[in-house]
């Protein structure tokens, strides 16, 4: 691994190169903080993928480019002289700092969770309103779910054990039931939400992340489901004119290879 100098050298030599692209590519040159956003949110994702995938030489690159994404917008903050890279770094410092009184003063913790407890009391005490502000808006519903749910369990809205979780999600799906019966579309949208809900928060309580696990199971479908459409194109028939039964013989197949 590299030693400390020689990553602050690359990371300058990384500046470097930003202030010549600047400076002289047409492409760089026009980028503003509103058309990059969209740009980074794909870098995200990609980077998401790497990390499902445990891909390291994916990772790193990944790494790269929403590395060059927060070094682009420093650059842009710069050029408006409101903030430059080392504001950023310096500011995420401080918040690090104040945030861990337990590393950086005399506040005691057990664990993680009383870790969590501090970290939003600190918050409300630096002006927010609420435990939820700090939620974006945009995010997927799945994560913001997620999140929500940590948040409110950070100041002790929570239930105490899995079992109790378990027991509010089969309540919730017998809710969905009484409205699939009664056939009110509106309230079966309604309570199909709140099983997501109490899944999403029982998945919490198992130590599962429920993005994870879904995006997981939505790559081995996607496999599964290629390896049956390529094992159908190679016994020369049509998958839109085979039955299901005869896809499934394919499809049980395909679980051989992914699991």
């Amino acid at each position: 691994m590299n030693s400390r100098k020689e990553q602050l050298a690359a990371f300058n030599r990384l500046l470097d190169i930003m202030d010549d692209l600047r400076e002289k590519c047409p492409w760089d040159k026009k980028q503003t903080l509103e058309s990059l956003r969209h740009l980074t949110i794909e870098e995200t994702y990609e980077l998401a993928d790497a990390i499902l995938d445990n891909d390291l030489q994916e990772i790193k690159k990944e790494l790269g480019d929403v590395l060059l994404h927060i070094v682009f917008y420093a650059k842009i903050g710069s050029e408006k002289n409101s903030f430059d890279i080392a504001d950023v770094a310096n500011t995420i410092s401080d918040k690090l700092i104040h945030r861990h009184p337990h590393i950086y003063g005399d506040v005691k913790v057990d664990n993680e969770e009383d870790v969590k407890k501090n970290w939003e009391k600190l918050k409300l005490k630096e002006g927010n309103t609420s435990v939820l502000e700090g939620v974006p808006k945009s995010l997927p519903a799945l994560v913001k779910a997620s999140r929500i749910q940590e948040k409110v369990a950070g100041v002790g809205f929570d239930w105490e054990k899995p079992e109790q979780v378990w027991e509010k999600v089969q309540e919730e799906l017998e809710e969905l039931n009484e409205e699939l019966k009664a056939g009110n579309k509106e309230n079966i949208e309604k309570e199909f939400g709140d099983v997501l809900f109490s899944m999403i928060n029982y998945a919490r309580f198992i130590d599962v992340n429920p993005e994870n696990a879904l995006e997981k199971t939505n790559k081995k479908f996607i496999n599964r489901f290629q390896f049956l459409e390529k094992a159908v194109k190679d016994a020369g028939k049509d998958l839109a004119e085979m039955s299901l039964t005869e896809m499934d013989i394919y499809w049980e197949k395909s679980k051989k290879y992914f699991k």
